[in-house]
């Protein structure tokens, strides 16, 4: 079982720059459990596309390569965390 969490982003995104620390602390935490794959929208517009990313900051959680589960914006460092251990549990 692999989650991954897909990180769509900007550069120019002011969200995007607020969760980058928060997306680093949890790599290093959980770096056994989950992978994390950061998607430059606009180098890689077709798989943003693809995803029907409309919105930056997008996360998609993968499990074995499927989405089950899906936020946009800001969040907290707790709460990302507890959507990857319950996915990763699951």
């Amino acid at each position: 079982m692999t989650i991954q969490l897909v990180d769509f982003y900007a550069d120019w995104c002011g969200p995007c720059i607020v969760m980058k620390p928060v997306l680093e602390e949890i790599e290093k935490e959980l770096s056994s459990e989950v992978e994390i794959k950061k998607v430059d929208v606009d180098q890689h517009q077709e798989e943003a596309s693809k995803y029907g990313v409309m919105s930056i900051p997008t996360y998609l959680i993968l499990k074995d390569g499927k989405e089950v589960d899906r936020f946009v914006g800001v969040t907290s460092k707790e709460v990302l965390k507890h959507k990857l251990s319950k996915h990763a549990a699951s």
